[in-house]
């Protein structure tokens, strides 16, 4: 893969959007246009916009009420990059559109973060869609804030995972359970902590008065503190320590029996944890970003292409350090990939 597209924007929501949209436009109807952003290429039965309709208003006023301001970029990101809000909307709603199922996976995301004077949030991205064409880097600044971030996204995302100017970064994970209903998706409820968050404590309130659409894994370091958020449906347990590692089976005893991942999944989520949990033991705290590049990219944690679109594969690792307001991405396989760097000076 070539470089990574870069949006730098700034301005107020609607501006930080219509830059968004203007520099991907090419790229984000060509996406849509492709089996409806591959939704039919990974879904049964197809959809369509007519049918997708009700619940995109339903989300949307969700969006509107938990995040307005991102309701606003959302509507900046449809006319910069003329598409129609729809359109736009079902771009950040996509994952929620698939929902889940409990068929046989090989991965979804292995995640983990460290504390101290080296703190580091590390990750793959495993996903389905072949996604890898779709990655894009945004640099944000939003008008009237000091606070920028860098964000991770992938085919006109608003947020995924990332780390702002204060010193917080944020990833996450995939857990099945409860009922995925209308809410705020958990990568625009990422990129709300992100603009709104300085630390840790702070991001673990804001989710606490945040309702969002689905169960999800919410990983967060800083300089001085790492936790990891178990959210299923309203509820939330906060798991902190120096060092947290998570993949997509639920830890906290309160959600365990509640987990809804089949067996083949849970045995590649455990088999996961334990690698990660091995190999960052013999991980010096210093350590720069190649080596926690090595950790994720071996398997089980690297999970490979094997040709099908409906399957989750990893399609990007990140390392991020907070501290420095760094970003580093490999695209693709990791084990094959180069590391791109972004910072936010």
């Amino acid at each position: 893969m070539t470089a990574i597209p870069f949006v730098d924007a700034e301005g107020d929501s609607y501006a930080l959007g219509r830059w968004h949209g203007a520099a991907r436009a090419v790229s984000l109807r060509a996406f849509l246009d492709d089996s409806l952003c591959r939704l039919n290429r990974v879904m049964r039965p197809p959809v369509s916009m007519d049918l997708l309709r009700p619940a995109i208003s339903a989300y949307g006023a969700e969006i509107a009420a938990g995040a307005p301001e991102l309701a606003a970029e959302i509507r900046g990101l449809a006319d910069g990059a003329g598409i129609t809000h729809e359109e736009a909307m079902l771009l950040q709603l996509r994952r929620e559109i698939m929902g889940y199922n409990k068929v046989p996976a090989r991965g979804d995301c292995t995640t983990y973060a460290r504390t101290g004077e080296h703190a580091v949030l590390a990750q793959t991205v495993d996903l389905n869609g072949d996604l890898d064409d779709q990655i894009a880097v945004l640099r944000v600044a939003p008008a009237g804030s000091s606070r920028r971030a860098l964000v991770l996204s992938f085919g006109g995302l608003l947020g995924y995972l990332g780390v702002n100017s204060d010193g917080l970064a944020v990833g996450l994970n995939l857990v099945l359970g409860g009922d995925w209903r209308p809410g705020l998706p958990p990568y625009l409820a990422i990129r709300h902590l992100l603009d709104s968050a300085g630390n840790v404590e702070d991001a673990v309130k804001i989710l606490r008065g945040l309702r969002l659409a689905s169960s999800r894994v919410i990983v967060l370091c800083d300089p001085t503190r790492a936790a990891f958020v178990e959210i299923l449906g309203d509820e939330l347990r906060v798991v902190e320590a120096p060092e947290v590692a998570h993949t997509n089976h639920f830890l906290h005893p309160d959600f365990a029996p509640r987990d809804e991942l089949n067996v083949f999944a849970r045995n590649s989520s455990l088999r996961r944890l334990d690698a990660c949990v091995s190999r960052l033991a013999g991980l010096p705290a210093g350590a720069g970003a190649e080596s926690h590049f090595a950790v994720l990219s071996a398997p089980p944690i690297c999970v490979p292409d094997l040709g099908d679109i409906r399957r989750e594969r990893t399609v990007a690792t990140v390392v991020m350090r907070p501290a420095h307001g760094e970003l580093y991405v490999r695209p693709g396989d990791p084990s094959r990939g180069q590391t791109q760097k972004f910072t936010l000076d």
